[in-house]
């Protein structure tokens, strides 16, 4: 899976008890990405600590690709950040 160059807003319905959880992790800022990790661990299918490790894979390239030292450094022809997080897309096969 690449990482997301762009997200794309979506909108859900809520019970009310849920949608002020969600308000209250809002002013936390965390509430989008809880919704978009749930909705990825569903999708995805797999279990807890599935989900969990493809996440820590995924928030690992998302680092590699914003740091600018690693964007900076090339060699034979690839930057360090695309030929790391190449190999961290492995891991999620």
């Amino acid at each position: 899976m690449e990482t997301p160059k762009r997200l794309v807003p979506y909108s859900v319905h809520l019970p009310e008890d849920v949608y002020l959880k969600m308000k209250k992790a809002a002013t936390e800022r965390k509430a989008s990405a809880m919704v978009r990790d749930a909705i990825t661990m569903m999708i995805e299918g797999n279990d807890v600590y599935n989900s969990g490790y493809r996440k820590g894979v995924r928030d690992s390239m998302n680092i590699v690709n914003q740091n600018e030292g690693a964007k900076s450094i090339s060699y034979a022809g690839q930057t360090i950040a695309d030929s790391i997080v190449s190999d961290l897309e492995f891991m999620l096969k």
